[in-house]
């Protein structure tokens, strides 16, 4: 199992991606990693997100200007996530990105910044087991006004689109968040940028393509989840040099969400940094030495239910009711299982018995066949003694 681990989280580190085009969602599950769990039908979410890097560059003026100045230098985003259940098996997400800092010419920001929709068909599976299922449908439209961001996932300003598959493994089928769960995404993006420019000299003329993936467990408590996530993607046709963020990085994600009310919850998160450094054919390093990806990024977050509204005045004894009668299908499908099983054993049993008295009737009849045997040989044994019948 360890060596199986390692093996899994090396390919992590040597071929991972950043974010990519899996955004933050405001569902349920982990914050960026996404589960195969749906909302229920008639909730509607909302999360809203932010995160930041910075740094203090030092630069050398432009001779014969002399000695060195510093200025901070800041990446920071900002967003929202709009999750709505349609139905068990359909759940649909509206992620607008509000403000994004591009670090480039013009007013060096973005607002807004591109919207992403997806279509979640999940919550696949047999009712009451551990695993559970989902695809999620995605794109990704291009309403900023610049895109190839340094220290930002890859974007060319197109229509693109993708699919991810996702599995989700619960402790506690019946209260899959109140126990330790696990989730695992594999996906595809194509980011459809055939003919696009991403700088004065530089055409896109062959399509950009990329496997996502990521995965992530949870260790809930009664006021905290704590959580670990590994995000990540690997290029099949990598964008040209001229790509800031074309190079391989792999990020952790340890967070902790505060659970402040039932339909309100506070999360904190920080990506740490475990490689990224350019190799020999990738993009060009930031101004002033800058790396391609940041060290580090600090996430907060909070996530609101707005529908329904009963959340809002609903008591402790109510949402444990409310709880049940969602799962009574669940239940009434697991007492129907096990007054199945109970019938099937008692069937069982009712079979070894009748096994056991057939044995017993075959054991008495071969006694009796054995007996008739013994006498049969006696009596050919004294017809043969050569004794005469009495006169």
């Amino acid at each position: 199992m360890s060596i199986a681990f390692l093996g899994f989280w090396a390919l992590l580190v040597n071929v991972s991606d950043v974010q990519a085009q899996l955004p933050f969602h405001g569902g349920r599950g982990p914050t960026f990693v996404r589960s195969a769990w749906n909302l229920e039908p008639g909730y509607l979410t909302l999360y809203t997100h932010t995160r930041f890097f910075g740094k203090v560059v030092n630069t050398t003026p432009t001779p014969p200007a002399t000695g060195t100045t510093a200025y901070g230098y800041w990446n920071v985003q900002g967003g929202a996530a709009l999750n709505y259940g349609i139905s068990r098996h359909f759940e649909a997400s509206l992620v607008p990105m509000i403000y994004q800092d591009t670090n480039q010419g013009g007013k060096g920001f973005n607002i807004p910044d591109d919207i992403f929709l997806r279509l979640k068909i999940g919550s696949l599976g047999q009712r009451g087991a551990t695993m559970s299922y989902a695809i999620e449908l995605g794109t990704r439209f291009p309403t900023g006004k610049t895109h190839n961001i340094p220290l930002e996932p890859y974007s060319a300003g197109k229509f693109s689109f993708g699919t991810t598959g996702i599995v989700s493994f619960a402790r506690d089928p019946l209260y899959p968040e109140d126990g330790f769960s696990a989730h695992f995404n594999l996906g595809y993006w194509n980011h459809n940028d055939v003919g696009q420019a991403l700088s004065a000299t530089t055409t896109v003329t062959k399509m950009t393509q990329e496997f996502l993936y990521g995965a992530s467990i949870i260790l809930p408590s009664e006021k905290f989840n704590f959580r670990f996530e590994i995000l990540g993607s690997a290029f099949i046709n990598a964008p040209p040099t001229a790509a800031f963020s074309r190079t391989p990085v792999a990020y952790i994600t340890p967070g902790v969400s505060y659970k402040a009310y039932r339909w309100m919850s506070i999360d904190a998160s920080s990506d740490i940094r475990l490689s990224g450094t350019p190799g020999q054919n990738s993009a060009p390093l930031r101004q002033d030495g800058l790396p391609p990806y940041s060290a580090w990024r600090v996430s907060l977050g909070a996530k609101i239910t707005l529908l329904p509204t009963s959340l809002y005045s609903m008591s402790e004894r109510d949402l444990l009711m409310r709880k049940a009668e969602s799962r009574r299908e669940l239940f009434e499908q697991i007492i129907k299982e096990q007054r199945e099983t109970e019938s099937a054993e008692a069937e069982l049993e009712r079979i070894k018995d009748e096994r056991r008295k057939a044995e017993r009737e075959l054991e008495r009849l071969r006694r009796i066949l054995e007996g008739e045997a013994r006498r049969q040989q006696q009596d050919g044994q004294n017809g043969d003694d050569g004794s005469q019948p009495p006169q």
